[in-house]
């Protein structure tokens, strides 16, 4: 059933509206459409009793808000504009022309509802000879803002201001003005940063060690830096506003399932989905908060494995025909699509599951929870792809894969992705994505144009009355404050079950991370949220974690840091600064 924040959502950025903007289609009939259009691909293979029937198939999953595909799928899917991806990586090559042929499509792509990638790192450094002109270059910063610019006079699919992405490697000459370049407020709003690390570069600082600065133009050494120092300009920026995040290439790089294509070197805004230039992805996300039956969980829950195991078949076909029936704003982006037809299946509600379950988010039944239902899904997804490969073939760019070398007969050259489902988990009235609840009670700010949702965890609610407990008693302090740590009177297990985002380790929050990366084959999106008195040290301490625990990226936020955030703690007047959220804002991206 929606919600009425859901609904609010619905009116506000999904539902068809006609010339006049009046409202024209209820939200059921926004799951026919989007259900319909998607099963136009089956007709290939099966014709209309295939259409028929998988059109049914995937109302039921969409209806029932088991499964969600990514928002402009929800709001282009039967629409005449019909592009369904949630985001694209963009190459910059070194010349004007390629420049602003990426500032074009970066253009096209966010005016039909996409996100857009980017590494700026072949662009030749500040101060850098042109020849064509005898002039000097202005550097990848400089360019970025241009982009940064352009964006914030689009909106995405009309509804909503764009999201980037700009990856810069670690040994280009200008990785210092990059790293420091959101620390004065209102540059690059509409980007995230992320630094791109190498091993090598996270070896060099853990020793104190040099390392090398390339000049891309020619390929070589400029100058030599200490590494631990330029990691710890990182933590600084981090520890000041959020950016930069860290890419962690060399991992990306080998998972890339076609490395016969040319190296990873960016992705997606939010960083669950390595792209190589022109790729694009095809999210969805399945309610984890829906997957519990009666059983003999602590609160009389238990997994419901059998609908799970059902749900994946279905939403990998689904995913797929997205490929098919997707409208690309440039022929490139459908030529690699098609090549190579990765997805991205995730899952949101992982917060709800555990408190149904009766498990602290803080403990380590937590981890091996997320591990088994991720593991579960990556099985259930990759037989999906194998059948659909024996029915519809394997992607086009299969030889040369990795997929190839293992004999791997595959439809999809990658499965599974962690998204930040921002705005999809208030459709489906659960937690977003894998986070745990960043509060009992707060407001949500960047949504519906800055007029903001005021939310309550429900869970919270029907556990007080479970319990006999009356909420009215506690609900003004919980209002205004927003956790329970500080709410005299709560038993203690309760405070446990709800705990929240800036009370849990963040050893905690990346050891989630790692749990469900162990079985993603693209990558994780989450936000290590850490209180507004944490030290650059913790920073430092989640940075190398990561790195130390194979993750492709990773994204800290200290609360505090930002003065204007996606979600706000409490529900007052007063402004409580609320956490990056998952790293999907700038202004909520595209999930």
């Amino acid at each position: 059933m929606l919600t009425p924040n859901a609904l609010k959502v619905l009116e506000a950025r999904y539902l068809c509206r006609d010339a006049t903007g009046a409202i024209i289609e209820t939200p059921d009939q926004l799951f026919v459409r989007v259900a319909s259009a998607i099963a136009e691909a089956e007709r290939a293979w099966g014709g209309e009793a295939a259409v028929r029937e998988w059109s049914e198939r995937f109302h039921s999953i969409l209806a029932a808000l088991d499964f969600l595909p990514n928002s402009p799928t929800l709001m282009n899917a039967g629409t005449g504009l019909g592009q369904l991806s949630a985001c694209f990586v963009l190459p910059v090559d070194d010349s004007l022309e390629d420049i602003f042929d990426s500032l074009r499509m970066m253009a096209l792509v966010q005016r039909t509802g996409g996100g857009t990638g980017f590494s700026f790192s072949r662009l030749r450094p500040a101060g850098d000879v042109v020849a064509s002109t005898g002039g000097r270059s202005s550097g990848p910063v400089s360019f970025m803002q241009i982009f940064d610019s352009a964006t914030e006079h689009i909106r995405q699919g009309g509804k909503r201001r764009g999201a980037n992405m700009a990856v810069l490697r670690v040994d280009h000459p200008d990785i210092l003005e990059f790293i420091r370049a959101k620390r004065t407020a209102g540059v690059l709003e509409n980007f995230n940063l992320s630094a791109g690390v190498t091993d090598a570069f996270m070896d060099a600082a853990r020793n104190g060690e040099s390392c090398a600065l390339i000049n891309p133009r020619t390929g070589r050494e400029t100058a030599r830096l200490n590494a631990r120092e330029v990691f710890d300009e990182m933590v600084d920026s981090a520890w000041r506003c959020g950016d930069p995040g860290l890419v962690f290439l060399d991992a990306i790089n080998a998972a890339n399932p076609t490395p016969a294509l040319g190296p990873i070197e960016a992705t997606n805004p939010c960083g669950e989905v390595p792209l190589l230039p022109f790729e694009s992805c095809n999210l969805g996300s399945i309610n984890l908060s829906h997957m519990v039956k009666a059983g003999t969980g602590a609160n009389g829950d238990a997994i419901d494995w059998e609908k799970l195991r059902a749900i994946v078949p279905v939403a990998v076909r689904l995913l797929d025909d997205v490929i098919e029936c997707n409208r690309y704003p440039d022929p490139r982006f459908a030529a690699i699509a098609h090549g190579n037809r990765k997805i991205g299946l995730g899952v949101m509600g992982f917060a709800d599951l555990l408190i149904r379950l009766g498990v602290s988010y803080a403990s380590a039944e937590a981890l091996e929870t997320g591990s088994r239902v991720m593991q579960a899904i990556a099985v259930e997804a990759r037989a999906a792809s194998l059948a659909l490969a024996a029915e519809r073939g394997v992607f086009p760019n299969y030889e040369g894969s990795t997929l190839a070398a293992r004999g791997e007969r595959r439809r999809n050259a990658a499965l599974t992705s962690i998204a930040p489902t921002g705005t999809l988990s208030i459709l489906a009235g659960t937690s977003a994505s894998i986070e745990p609840l960043f509060a009992i009670a707060y407001r949500r700010s960047h949504v519906l144009g800055g007029a903001g949702l005021t939310e309550i965890q429900p869970l919270f609610l029907e556990c007080l009355d479970r319990r006999g407990l009356r909420a009215d008693r506690w609900m003004n302090e919980i209002l205004a404050k927003g956790r329970l740590a500080e709410v005299e009177g709560l038993p203690a297990d309760v405070k446990r079950l709800f705990v929240t985002a800036l009370e849990i380790a963040p050893e905690q929050h990346v050891a989630v991370q790692a749990a469900f990366q162990r079985h993603v084959d693209n990558a994780v999106s989450k936000t290590v949220n850490l209180p507004e008195d944490a030290t650059r040290e913790s920073v430092a301490s989640v940075y190398r974690t990561a790195w130390e625990k194979r993750l492709k990226g990773v994204t800290v936020f200290r609360y505090g840091s930002k003065g204007t955030q996606v979600l706000e703690l409490g529900t007052g007047e007063e402004a409580y600064e609320r956490e990056h959220f998952a790293v999907c804002d700038p202004h909520e991206c595209c999930l």
